[in-house]
């Protein structure tokens, strides 16, 4: 039996499938969010995983602006900058995620220029 990731990308891979979403699912050009939504929204989310040492880890992340249309564009900046400064010898070869490579500089910079605030929850 496949995952449902799997069936899912499955499906997305047949035309008559994507074909279908465009028309009933997925929103047409120009029915995104407007400019007051964009600037007015916000997100709170809460992470939860499990340590290798069998602990739950929780932390929260929450944004000043509409998650698809402000904080991504900022997140996606400042991560870009946060890469120019970080020194080549942290991250000797290989390929790094964004918080392996930046880790706590990044989510400094976040913190302090995309609006966004992490906090570990109990």
């Amino acid at each position: 039996m496949l995952s449902q990731s799997r069936t899912q990308n499955a499906l997305l891979n047949f035309a008559p499938t994507r074909a279908l979403l465009r028309q009933f699912a997925l929103p047409k050009p120009g029915q995104g969010p407007n400019k007051e939504q964009r600037e007015t929204g916000m997100f709170d989310v809460l992470y939860v995983g499990n340590l290798s040492d069998g602990r739950a880890l929780r932390v929260g992340v929450s944004g000043d602006k509409d998650p698809g249309y402000g904080s991504t564009s900022k997140m996606i900046s400042e991560a870009a900058l946060c890469l120019n400064d970080t020194p080549r010898e942290t991250t000797p070869g290989g390929i790094w995620t964004p918080a392996a490579a930046m880790g706590d500089a990044l989510i400094a910079r976040l913190e302090e220029r995309a609006g966004l605030k992490f906090k570990l929850e109990n």
